[in-house]
């Protein structure tokens, strides 16, 4: 893979939160790795479909605990928003894994919420891609 998502990525996040040993979460050290599965396995331009549709599977079940609604999780959303189960391959259930292992890490961090995240991907995958630098990727279809 040509693009640097990792290197990408820390930028964005230090755009955001400053230096990594000053104000960073707790948790992007640690999700790190896990975004960058997710760019390794789509690629860049699904990479950004993907967290697109994560983004949407998060405002699902944060609406549903909001209304105090049943809802069966964010696996469920993300399935159902990147429509995962139609095309079960190596690199979307890579993707898949990944992402609900780089959720669950966030939401246990009550010092961010995983949007903020989300967004540093996005700017991060547009950064190599031919796209303008640090501008946020608008998803058409979903992965």
């Amino acid at each position: 893979m040509t693009h640097n998502f990792g290197l990408h990525f820390a930028q964005e996040l230090g755009n955001r939160f400053g230096s990594p040993t000053d104000s960073w979460p707790a948790s992007a050290e640690q999700v790190i790795p896990f975004f960058t599965i997710v760019v390794n396995a789509l690629g860049t331009d699904d990479a950004a479909q993907w967290f697109e549709a994560a983004r949407r599977a998060h405002q699902r079940v944060v609406t549903a605990e909001q209304n105090r609604a049943h809802h069966f999780g964010f696996a469920h959303h993300l399935d159902f928003e990147t429509e995962a189960h139609q095309e079960i391959t190596l690199p979307v259930v890579a993707a898949f894994e990944a992402t609900k292992g780089l959720y669950e890490i966030t939401r246990r961090d009550s010092s961010v919420d995983i949007d903020v995240f989300f967004d540093c991907a996005l700017r991060a995958c547009s950064r190599g891609s031919g796209r303008a630098d640090s501008a946020p990727v608008e998803a058409g279809a979903n992965a």
